[in-house]
């Protein structure tokens, strides 16, 4: 690990001042925040990030890790750990694919760590990006090219991609978020703001190496999810090769209204499979409407993977996509919910 300046910022001013230099999402960045730092130090030690100075914005954490629930939605500090708000009961009861997929990430020990502003910040494990022998990483290195185009790309994503990189968005919790219209606060020199949560990962674009639109020092302080019938009845189903501490090769977050078994209302996020969290709304149109049985799912499944693009290693994602959103839909289909009203 390389020599850094450590400072610790009282409020959201000094933290702004002090990460002014944060560069969000580009490796030459020389300056970074702090909170639980469970992606950022591995990154340091790997000499994959390089930052200069290191700004701790723990303190900030009694002011921006609160649980709000209100009949207009759930509102989740950014400094809130992850085992609380997945422990949280009123989350469970009313909003239980943000729950699951909080608690199907990571380990015990990282759940209390790691912050939901972090989480959903965190950078692809990518072997090839992760490991500065590789020359070639366009995510690490611009214009350096994509090993993982020719090279292991078990698994990489098969949708959002473009040449210049074919990396997976490894979190969980960001898929829920985009699939259930979240909203992200965000607060930097500029002063307060709030973002889609949709719009704060950039697509590849032939610049990978600048992942999100936040600004210099901006912080993302929380995140608000509207409420509706939809998180209620809905559930984050995650596929992977081990049931414990590992990514997903393939998860459904999936959110349902429903009048019988007519689908009135459908939320569909998709993990494991895409360059950044990823909404199908091909999907969630193929549903609206219909009765939800086998055949109604396995169409809205196509749909959700007609776009996409395998590069050898990664040939067998999209039908395991497929089935893993068809489970999720009839699992959630069977959910004793105690009413659909809105």
């Amino acid at each position: 690990m390389r020599p850094f300046s450590y400072e610790r910022a009282a409020d959201l001013t000094q933290a702004s001042r002090l990460g002014r230099d944060t560069g969000q999402g580009q490796t030459d960045a020389t300056a970074q925040f702090l909170a639980g730092g469970t992606t950022l130090v591995d990154l340091m030690k790997l000499d994959v990030l390089r930052p200069e100075r290191v700004v701790d914005i723990g303190p900030l954490r009694a002011a921006h890790a609160g649980i709000t629930l209100s009949a207009t939605g759930l509102h989740l500090g950014a400094l809130a750990s992850m085992s609380k708000v997945a422990d949280h009961p009123g989350v469970r009861q009313g909003y239980p694919a943000i729950a699951e997929s909080l608690s199907l990430a990571a380990s015990a020990q990282l759940r209390n760590m790691a912050s939901l502003g972090g989480n959903v910040l965190q950078r692809t494990r990518c072997p090839y990006y992760r490991d500065p022998s590789w020359a070639a990483c366009n995510k690490r290195k611009p214009g350096s090219g994509c090993t993982a185009t020719q090279g292991f790309n078990h698994n990489h994503a098969v949708l959002g991609v473009d040449q210049s990189c074919i990396s997976q968005y490894p979190g969980d919790f960001a898929v829920a978020l985009a699939a259930f219209d979240a909203e992200v606060e965000l607060s930097g020199p500029a002063g307060a703001r709030r973002l889609a949560f949709g719009a704060l990962h950039r697509p590849a674009d032939g610049s990978p190496h600048i992942e999100t639109t936040l600004r210099p020092g901006e912080i993302i302080t929380g995140f608000d999810v509207p409420a509706g019938p939809w998180t209620r009845r809905s559930l984050y189903l995650k596929i992977r090769d081990r049931s414990s501490y590992e990514f997903a090769l393939a998860s459904a977050a999936v959110g349902l209204a429903l009048d019988g078994d007519v689908v009135r209302e459908a939320r569909i996020g998709i993990g494991g499979m895409a360059y950044r969290p990823w909404r199908s709304r091909e999907a969630e149109a193929a549903l609206i409407g219909k009765t939800l049985d086998e055949a109604s799912a396995k169409a809205a499944a196509e749909a959700a993977f007609s776009g996409a693009i395998t590069h050898g290693g990664n040939d067998f994602k999209p039908e395991l996509g497929r089935r893993t959103l068809v489970r999720a839909l009839l699992q959630a289909r069977a959910m004793s919910v105690a009413t659909e009203a809105s």
